[in-house]
């Protein structure tokens, strides 16, 4: 993907913020508060403005100098950090045959860029783990521009893995994540790892799951005879589609609502993202109008 962010996506994105249940209420500066009385706000630097930006972001005393349109920005202190996890296990690079260029992690790069953009707007810290079996991919939360060119650079380099990290591989990731922080997984929730990470995060911080589905999933739209393949496992099964549609769309929406009973239970929001619907419309259904997600 050559534009993680294309101008439609940011123009969308305007108005969101990602709020958290845990941080609203408390005192300081900016849109998650500090905690402790002190939290600073500290000018960063300027850079040219894009499309998408609030208005109020210009330093329009510059703009009078210069003609041209510059946005200032800061560093605020917060006690909350937004982090996105990403599935990188092999299922999360399936992609539907109209369009084999565009993969479920490509979707979750897309609205991880896109995360890491409206924490940046907000001035909250915010940063990325990717989880693959050949370790992980960490960036760890900082503010500002700076950090979100940092994101996008590593998620533009992110390869798919072949499985999901396992135990002692995740141990990083529990001496970054803080206890007041909002932790949001992007992944298939193929491998019972993920779903069991989305309940230990869940046990102290709020967990919200982005489930990642391919359209065929969804709609199984299979004529004739196909070649199905476990993209983790290899293995492959011939069989006719019309025979197969009925019997896997009811297996696989029971799967998926065992899956949510199961998120439900551990207190982790959830929200469904096919590939063919915009990469925010996960966004704008857990944090609309700037309210808490439920």
């Amino acid at each position: 993907m050559s534009d993680l962010l294309p101008p439609d996506v940011r123009s969308r994105l305007r108005g969101l913020r990602i709020v958290t249940r845990r941080a609203v209420g408390a005192q300081g500066i900016g849109l998650h508060r500090s905690h402790s009385r002190g939290a600073g706000l500290e000018f960063a630097q300027y850079r040219a403005y894009e499309p998408g930006d609030e208005l109020r972001q210009i330093d329009w005393k510059l703009y009078a100098r210069s003609d041209k349109f510059f946005v200032r920005e800061a560093e605020r202190e917060s006690p909350v950090a937004i982090w996105t996890l990403i599935d990188i296990s092999a299922s999360m690079a399936q992609a539907d045959a109209d369009r084999p260029a565009y993969s479920r992690l490509d979707a979750a790069k897309a609205m991880a860029a896109a995360i890491a953009e409206l924490a940046m707007q907000q001035g909250d810290r915010f940063g990325l783990v990717a989880l693959g079996d050949t370790g992980l991919t960490l960036v760890p939360a900082a503010t500002g521009l700076r950090q979100r060119d940092r994101v996008r650079i590593a998620l533009t380099a992110l390869p798919p893995a072949r499985r999901f990290a396992d135990a002692a591989q995740l141990a990083p990731l529990w001496e970054r994540v803080g206890r007041h922080d909002l932790v949001l997984l992007l992944s298939d929730c193929f491998d019972e790892a993920a779903i069991a990470l989305a309940e230990k995060l869940a046990a102290g911080r709020e967990t919200l799951v982005v489930e990642m589905l391919t359209v065929a999933e969804r709609d199984f739209p299979f004529d004739g005879g196909h070649r199905f393949r476990d993209p983790e496992t290899g293995e492959e099964l011939l069989a006719d589609g019309p025979a197969l549609r009925a019997d896997f769309l009811a297996r696989f929406a029971q799967a998926r609502e065992n899956l949510h009973r199961r998120l439900d239970s551990a207190g982790v929001g959830h929200v469904a993202h096919a590939l063919d619907e915009p990469v925010d419309l996960p966004l704008r259904r857990l944090f609309a109008k700037g309210e808490a997600p439920r």
